[in-house]
């Protein structure tokens, strides 16, 4: 430190050690005030020597090798106005090019962390942003808009992790903070032969086919997000025409959670087992217009869960429903659970403390279709501790008591079952 800068601080010093006598003396209790002052007095002349013009000095350059891929540094038009398609694509597979040493499951190249970041802009894109034809996992997309150019393929969605090989290609992917406008051409998002990988806070529209398509792979997960072909809140004249999947689950192992359809034909398909719904809110189409809000179409061997969810105006169908639970959710609109036969078959089937809310019209809660013929193997269904106003409450088990005195003392009749019909 130069020998001036030295003087100065020891002036410094002394006037603020007379100043503390003297707020001592008079009772003021400014001590550590004056303890801070010193303090940022002295950081000053820390800083002054720090920089000053007769040390030398480099600022160094941020690093070429950041693992966040940034879509404007690329060319991308975040205004949308012009395709940008070319230029996320090349910032996907500059990120699939950073590879660490290591692997996640076998065959699988571990990324890193590496992220395309979307830069809080909206781009239009002419054909899916498509993962590259190679293993690859632990990397993220988020932070922006996607939209659909006039000639986006109808067939095809948005964002696609879609190799060409039938093995797991993708591991640990992650598709967050995102909303996703497929102009009313084809889908939102493909996730095919993919594990463990997530879609968190998306809002995904304008869609004709899939918002959301998970097929083959192992433990997608779904939360927090908002999915609807037209953007509504219920009521909307155009419902009657509402077509697509919410979400389409073609695989096992999957958790939808805390997710909104709002519009759609169908707002939940499930076609295959070990699949958990928790806390889905559906309003998209309401059973009198046709719509289904869940329906479970893996016959025969089913093993799902539906539980603490919302089907608002809209309901549950299953086909030949085999380990099924349904429990803790809220019908409201006249919405109830059908029960289709196809081969005859319900098994296993439980459907127990839920609310069911209509407009006194004589709704049962539980419905059998027997059209293509009827069930004739039934075993262990349980329909029970249901709370019912403004529909017809249907059960499987019946409780009721004898008036009277026996030789012991009062009768009362035990539990029986019953049937649905």
């Amino acid at each position: 430190m130069a020998r001036g800068d030295l003087l100065i601080m020891l002036f410094v010093s002394l006037c603020l050690i007379f100043g503390h006598g003297e707020s001592s003396y008079s009772g003021v209790g400014n001590y550590d005030d004056r303890m801070l002052q010193m303090a940022s007095i002295k950081t000053s002349f820390l800083k002054r020597d720090v920089i000053s013009p007769s040390r030398s000095h480099t600022i160094q350059p941020i690093s070429s090798s950041s693992r966040e891929h940034h879509a404007t540094d690329y060319g991308a038009d975040p205004t949308g106005r012009s395709d940008s398609t070319e230029a996320l694509q090349q910032a996907i597979s500059d990120a699939f090019g950073s590879s660490i040493d290591g692997h996640l499951m076998q065959g699988i190249t571990n990324l890193g962390g590496v992220e395309l970041h979307l830069d809080g802009g909206t781009y239009m894109i002419s054909r899916p942003l498509r993962l590259p034809d190679i293993s690859g996992g632990n990397f993220m997309i988020h932070g922006g808009s996607l939209r659909a150019s006039s000639d986006f393929p109808t067939d095809r969605h948005l964002i696609e992790l879609w190799s060409s090989s039938k093995s797991l290609s993708y591991e640990y992917i992650t598709l967050k903070d995102l909303m996703l406008d497929s102009n009313f051409r084809g889908g939102g998002i493909a996730i095919v032969n993919s594990v463990r990988t997530t879609v968190d806070n998306c809002y995904i529209s304008h869609f004709t086919t899939n918002g959301i398509l998970i097929q083959g792979g192992h433990e997608t997960y779904v939360r927090s997000s908002f999915i609807g072909q037209h953007i509504t809140v219920g009521g909307d004249p155009r419902e009657k025409d509402f077509s697509g999947v919410g979400i389409n689950i073609v695989g096992n192992d999957n958790a939808v959670t805390d997710v909104v359809v709002f519009s759609a034909a169908i707002g939940v398909l499930i076609q295959g087992q070990a699949n958990v719904l928790t806390g889905v809110h559906c309003y998209n189409k309401a059973t009198s217009l046709g719509g289904v809000g869940i329906y479970l179409k893996s016959p025969g061997f089913t093993q799902n869960r539906i539980l603490n969810c919302y089907l608002d105006f809209t309901g549950v169908v299953m086909d030949d429903p085999v380990q099924v639970q349904i429990s803790n959710s809220f019908f409201l609109g006249n919405a109830y659970i059908l029960i289709k036969s196809l081969k005859g078959i319900v098994e296993g089937v439980s459907i127990v403390h839920n609310m069911f809310s209509g407009d006194y019209t004589g709704v049962p809660i539980v419905q059998l279709d027997q059209s293509n013929e009827p069930f004739t193997l039934i075993d262990q269904v349980i329909v029970d501790h249901n709370n019912v106003r403004g529909m017809r409450l249907r059960s499987t088990v019946a409780r009721g008591s004898i008036g009277g005195m026996g030789q012991h003392g009062p009768l009362i009749s035990p539990r029986s079952s019953c049937s649905l019909t």
